[in-house]
């Protein structure tokens, strides 16, 4: 309940005092937000299969994010961050998708 009564909060102060992003950090943040959408759905499905941990949960998104923007990071400086762009995407989002998709099973299972 504390995470839930969090997020609203948090969507709420955003929508309100709607902070701007540093330059700098543009480029990184769609990358941190879906890292952050694959690990709370990851912890979603740990939930419905009882093995959710908050530790585990923490690890993992604070992990998921520095490492996406870390890789997004290092293929600007060689150059590629495009294509090393894309590719997180597509890794986060098959991730996300099979979360999804065990989600719903669990949901639909009973």
């Amino acid at each position: 309940m504390p995470a839930i009564i969090g997020l609203i909060v948090g969507i709420v102060v955003g929508i309100f005092i709607k902070p701007d992003v540093p330059i700098a950090l543009q480029p990184y943040l769609p990358i941190m937000v879906v890292a952050a959408i694959d690990a709370l759905l990851g912890s979603a499905r740990a939930y419905f299969e009882r093995s959710f941990s908050d530790r585990v949960f923490v690890i993992s998104f604070l992990s998921n994010v520095i490492t996406a923007a870390l890789l997004v990071f290092l293929g600007d400086q060689l150059g590629v961050g495009s294509q090393l762009t894309t590719a997180v995407i597509v890794v986060l989002g098959i991730r996300i998708f099979s979360n999804v998709s065990a989600i719903r099973r669990f949901i639909f299972r009973g």
